[in-house]
């Protein structure tokens, strides 16, 4: 017999199981209880019989003695034990029966003397199989030391008791068909919302992300479960919307520079040129090319940083020499635009990071500064220490970022103004790559701006102790 898979099923069984396990048991102690009683009462009336007995005896026994000459004793009729199930019979000191009153056949003698014989009940069985419980006890009838020894037959007793046995078991079938019929039909109606739930999430594809399962209890387990499965959905949801858009940008980014790669390509093979002018085309290429090749690698550092790949390598590094280094690096594109880019640092500030990745993310944050800027722009680079927490900030004089913008701006592809930004050669991920940067180190970034009066981007880490552990 297969396990049945169904759980309303196996609700339905262990519901049937339990409440038979719980009947039976109960059955079997009303079962034993029935039996001490109907033996409790069958010992009672024995104790009626003896007493019967010795009023018979003290009224009687003087006409129906022994006779002397042939020693066997009187043997009345039946009727005169009153039941034809019960039995008296009267025994001499000296193992003689000396009296018989009750039905056929007669109870065997008991072993040794009378005086032997045990006087509490006893159960014997005949011969033809009936089972007789017996009570023996001495009486002094007429001066004479006698022992009276009564039985009654347990047939009737039996018989009640194994009626009432096969009552009981009839009932049990019966009892858990009854129990597993209702546990199936309370597990019907208990998992009716998990139905609902499972019929509303067959209907829920990529393209129906946005429907929900039915919430009908919030108090239950169910309710419960559907909360958290809506939540998951709108994880889901999210992480889809945000894959599209990033597919989406990420093709129409690749593909601008491919196409103006293909244009150049184009014109130059239509008719001959000068030397200058192909030397102008080959650069064009290349800056497409390049262009094409940092959004590549700035893609494939995001994706190993979502699949956990990224290799960080932690040491206790000074986050005002870092700022340095960065802001020379960059020293040639603010010259350009003829801005001064300027590190205030009043003292050595120490952060346990992958030099890497943090670089990486500052480099990203003055870049995108001397990019919004106006020329003769100032940039300052402010390395501080604030209580356990180190602080680099960058601050431009830019045309600064609209609150509604504020909330997307570490988003990949997303740009506040997209014509500026494809002219400056941004593709919208400088900002996302410096956030993960960041964050990977245990820290976080975070944006100040104001429009019209520039930005503050802040990175915030925990700060190094003196002997190199972060404080």
């Amino acid at each position: 017999m297969s396990w049945p898979r169904s759980v309303r099923a196996r609700f339905a069984l262990w519901h049937g199981v339990a409440l038979l396990v719980v009947v039976s048991v109960y059955a079997a102690a009303v079962l034993i209880q029935v039996r001490d009683d109907l033996y409790e009462a069958l010992d009672a009336q024995l104790d009626g019989d003896q007493a019967l007995a010795v009023q018979w005896l003290e009224q009687d026994l003087p006409g129906t003695a022994a006779s002397p000459a042939t020693g066997a004793p009187s043997r009345p009729n039946a009727a005169a034990a009153g039941n034809d199930l019960v039995w008296v019979d009267v025994w001499a000191s000296d193992g003689r029966r000396i009296a018989d009153r009750g039905r056929r056949p007669a109870l065997p003698a008991p072993p040794g003397p009378p005086s032997a014989w045990p006087r509490t009940l006893v159960r014997l069985r005949l011969p033809n199989g009936d089972r007789v419980r017996t009570l023996v006890r001495p009486a002094s009838v007429a001066g004479r030391a006698l022992y009276v020894r009564v039985g009654r037959s347990e047939r009737f007793a039996r018989q009640e008791l194994e009626e009432f046995a096969a009552v009981l078991g009839l009932s049990l079938p019966f009892a858990f068909a009854v129990a597993a019929g209702a546990g199936y039909l309370l597990a019907r109606r208990a998992l009716a919302p998990v139905s609902a739930m499972t019929a509303r999430a067959r209907e829920i594809t990529a393209d129906r992300l946005g429907e929900r399962l039915p919430v009908e209890n919030l108090a239950d387990e169910f309710g419960q479960l559907a909360l958290v499965i809506n939540d998951a959905l709108a994880r889901l949801e999210r992480a889809f919307d945000t894959l599209r858009r990033f597919t989406a940008d990420a093709s129409h980014e690749l593909r601008t520079p491919l196409t103006a790669i293909r244009s150049v390509g184009e014109v130059g093979l239509r008719e001959r040129r000068s030397e200058a002018e192909y030397r102008e085309m080959i650069g064009s290429i290349l800056e497409e090319t390049e262009r094409l090749t940092t959004m590549t690698d700035s893609l494939l550092l995001l994706s190993r940083a979502d699949a956990g790949r990224a290799d960080l390598r932690r040491a206790t590094i000074d986050l005002t020499d870092l700022a340095r280094e960065v802001a020379a690096d960059l020293d040639v594109l603010a010259e350009e635009k003829r801005q001064q880019v300027r590190v205030v640092a009043a003292a050595e500030v120490d952060v346990v990071a992958d030099r890497m990745t943090l670089r990486q993310a500052v480099l990203n944050l003055l870049d995108n500064a001397i990019k919004h800027s106006p020329e003769e722009a100032a940039i300052e680079v402010v390395v501080r220490r604030a209580g356990t927490d180190a602080v680099l900030e960058v601050i431009d004089n830019g045309p600064g970022i609209a609150p509604e913008h504020l909330p997307h701006v570490f988003e990949r592809f997303y740009r506040a103004d997209r014509a500026r930004s494809r002219s400056s050669g941004g593709a919208g991920l400088g900002l996302a790559i410096a956030r993960w940067a960041v964050e990977a180190n245990g820290g976080r970034v975070e944006v100040e701006s104001e429009v019209h009066h520039g930005s503050l981007f802040r990175i915030v880490l925990r700060a190094a102790a003196a002997d190199g552990r972060i404080g």
